[in-house]
């Protein structure tokens, strides 16, 4: 694809994607238990609402919107680096969470619940930083087994996930079986959900991984095209190929991270999304990656806000819905689609 056509295509996908955006956005800031009048919400958001209610001003900004802009990052992160690993295993049924940082990040989450470690530390919850440590030692250790003579196979790489993922989630089980009255916390994490994290703080942990990732993600889209069609023949091409594995593994598993350490275990997020975009915009990563990211932001943005107004004043946890909306998905994926490039 020429750089006219490329821009032009990325250009309307994004203009489409951000305009659905918006409406999500506006409906997560609207919707609630408390329910906002639109012309209000928008003079405060305007800056306007001189006359507003102070109790809707705290809702709007010190409540809804970081949890609106906390689930669209996270929904960014997860869908972006399910583009990656779709494209680097060659798979439609590869996701975030293949190579078992869930089940780290559990592990980290777990132990930080189980052993008391809750009071916040310099106003921080000390939960995302365990949950993020051990999606960390996750990666490093399903990288450690899989590397060999410099090289990370793939098939390699993909049982060395699910073996480190399972070890990691029986030790979770122990740790539940052995802690009883911690249990309703542990369940709570591992079902994910963005109630109780309304906080700024979340959104600026996640931000910063996110904006990393993201880029050199994006840097290294072409690469990945070419890896995805074959190793060999991106090698033919001039592709470090060990070295862009490398790359990607290390930047889509550190957005993973950051994103399972704020929001526990939301799943589907980074299968269903990817492979949704890539039929409709095309195999391209230079445009699937981006647009994933939008799309990721405007799914889980709008699942969000649905979780929590179904059923007002209750909330369904985001990772129930994602799961429900998911596993139907994965079996159309295992049963009906043959290609994937």
């Amino acid at each position: 694809m020429n750089r006219k056509k490329l821009l032009l295509k990325l250009s309307i996908t994004a203009l489409v994607l951000l305009a659905l955006l918006a409406l999500a956005f506006l409906w997560g800031m609207l919707a609630g238990s408390v329910s906002v009048p639109a012309r209000e919400a928008l003079s405060i958001l305007a800056g306007r609402g001189e006359t507003a209610s102070e109790t809707h001003r705290i809702i709007l900004f010190q409540v809804r919107l970081p949890r609106l802009i906390l689930a669209a990052l996270t929904g960014a992160a997860l869908a972006m680096a399910g583009a990656a690993f779709q494209g680097l295993l060659r798979n439609p049924l590869a996701d975030p969470y293949i190579i078992g940082t869930s089940s780290g990040a559990a592990l980290g989450a777990t132990v930080s619940i189980v052993l008391g470690l809750r009071e916040p530390i310099l106003g921080i919850s000390p939960i995302p930083f365990t949950a993020f440590a051990g999606a960390l030692i996750s990666m490093f250790l399903v990288y450690t087994i899989s590397r060999r003579n410099g090289k990370v196979p793939m098939d390699t790489f993909l049982l060395a996930g699910v073996i480190v993922g399972s070890f990691m989630g029986a030790l979770v089980s122990c740790l539940m079986a052995c802690a009883r009255a911690d249990i309703p916390k542990i369940v709570f994490w591992l079902m994910g959900s963005f109630s109780g994290r309304e906080e700024w703080i979340n959104v600026l942990l996640i931000l910063p991984y996110l904006v990393v990732g993201s880029v050199v993600l994006y840097r290294y889209s072409h690469p990945l095209n070419l890896i995805a069609m074959g190793e060999d023949a991106a090698s033919h091409k001039g592709v470090e190929v060990e070295r862009t594995k490398v790359v990607l593994i290390i930047s889509a598993s550190l957005i993973t991270a950051a994103a399972v350490s704020v929001s526990g275990l939301i799943g589907f997020v980074g299968l269903m999304i990817p492979h949704v975009m890539r039929h409709i915009t095309g195999p391209d990563h230079r445009i699937l990656i981006p647009a994933s990211a939008l799309a990721g932001a405007l799914f889980l943005m709008s699942t969000d806000t649905f979780a929590r107004t179904v059923l007002s004043p209750q909330e369904i946890p985001v990772g129930v819905i994602t799961a429900l909306l998911g596993a139907p998905f994965f079996l159309y994926l295992l049963r009906g689609r043959k290609a994937f490039i």
